[in-house]
């Protein structure tokens, strides 16, 4: 499984870099080799008569490895693509369900969000036909070779049919988010068809299992019914993301650094905040900027701090004392608005950032609360 994926914390195990791209596997996944281990051992124990316990074992870890670099194979297709039509990816994860490719950014047009989307299955299938074909023609000894085969290609089929399902986060939603996109010209109308596309098979997943073993008198393996609820979960949370996230695009039009920018009172590093505080007060001003004696801007004070001062202590207290050093990077152009203008807030995180003219002129600062609230209640 794999889906584009916005930034966000990570920690696991560095395996290095494919084409450029970092690769990490996630603590997860060896929860999950030691329970296709335990699993499998004993199916390859019975196939494999020749072999001792521990063997069998062995063999069955080697197969969870090898699936896992299946899967990373799948994910490479992914990855490589989207670089190949110059999208940055910021890494390749593999995890409890699978993996997922992290493309920073939306393919610019439909038909490259499908072919993106659709590498990583292509891939899949190609492996089932690859290893179809050699267990068919090439390898027929019955060793240990042939059984891994076997089972790869028939694990690489499932995941290629499987991702191709018409639901976020698969890549079959994406591939459906393409073709929305496509007919109706807005990605935000495709990426909401295809979550609610995801909703109702993660609802078909969980519910399906379920309804056989009511069906059949509660005799089935719990292993049939808490693995479809364990995707059935994934997929769910996946789609809500999805939708989650297109709410969020769609306002990102409102998102204007100077609609959003509260007016801003210059005053010396030296000047009492209380003073300060007065000044804005006379000027209708929603934030204190600290220049120095040339009028240039060299911090901003910080809300947060002033909130903290007791009234009393305002007037001992100068307002360089309860100012942040304006980084370069906290410094943005008066003019941004939308994506642009978060992208910008996020390569440098703060609570206040100074927005200039494109002469230098200060024209007010912007409250990072301000542009939260814009997405409040998504």
């Amino acid at each position: 499984m794999s889906e584009q994926s916005p930034r966000q914390e990570f920690s696991g195990v560095p395996m290095g870099r494919l084409f450029g791209i970092p690769v990490y596997v996630s603590w997860t996944w060896f929860l999950v080799a030691g329970f296709i281990t335990v699993m499998f051992g004993p199916y390859f124990a019975g196939i494999l008569p020749h072999l001792s316990g521990p063997a069998a074992y062995g063999v069955a870890f080697l197969f969870a490895v090898l699936l896992y670099v299946s899967v990373l194979l799948h994910e490479l297709a992914h990855s490589v693509l989207a670089k190949a039509y110059g999208l940055p990816v910021r890494r390749i994860t593999l995890y409890l369900l699978g993996g997922v490719s992290e493309i920073e950014k939306e393919p610019p047009t439909p038909g490259k969000e499908f072919l993106v989307a659709a590498a990583g299955p292509a891939l899949s299938l190609g492996l089932a036909g690859v290893g179809w074909l050699a267990d068919e023609y090439a390898i027929n000894n019955g060793g240990i070779v042939e059984v891994l085969v076997l089972q790869l290609w028939f694990a690489n089929l499932i995941v290629g049919v499987f991702n191709l399902l018409p639901g976020l986060p698969l890549d079959g939603g994406r591939m459906l988010r393409a073709g929305v996109w496509k007919l109706a010209g807005d990605p935000g109308s495709g990426t909401v068809v295809a979550a609610w596309g995801g909703r109702v098979l993660a609802v078909l997943l969980a519910a399906v299992p379920i309804a056989m073993v009511l069906r059949g008198g509660g005799d089935a393996d719990l292993a049939d019914v808490v693995w479809p609820l364990v995707l059935a979960s994934f997929i769910w949370m996946g789609a809500s993301q999805s939708l989650r996230v297109a709410r969020i695009r769609a306002r990102m039009p409102k998102v204007s650094a100077r609609a959003l920018a509260r007016r801003a009172v210059p005053v010396t590093g030296d000047t009492p905040l209380s003073e300060a505080l007065r000044q804005a007060g006379e000027r209708h001003a929603g934030a204190i900027v600290v220049v120095g004696h040339d009028g240039r801007p060299t911090a901003i004070v910080s809300e947060a701090a002033v909130q903290a001062t007791p009234e009393h202590r305002r007037p001992w207290v100068d307002a360089a004392s309860l100012a942040k050093t304006l980084d370069p990077a906290m410094v943005l152009a008066a003019d941004l608005s939308g994506e642009p203008l978060i992208d910008a807030m996020r390569q440098a995180p703060g609570s206040e950032y100074l927005l200039v003219e494109p002469g230098g002129e200060v024209y007010g600062v912007l409250s990072t609360a301000d542009v939260n609230r814009v997405f409040s209640g998504v």
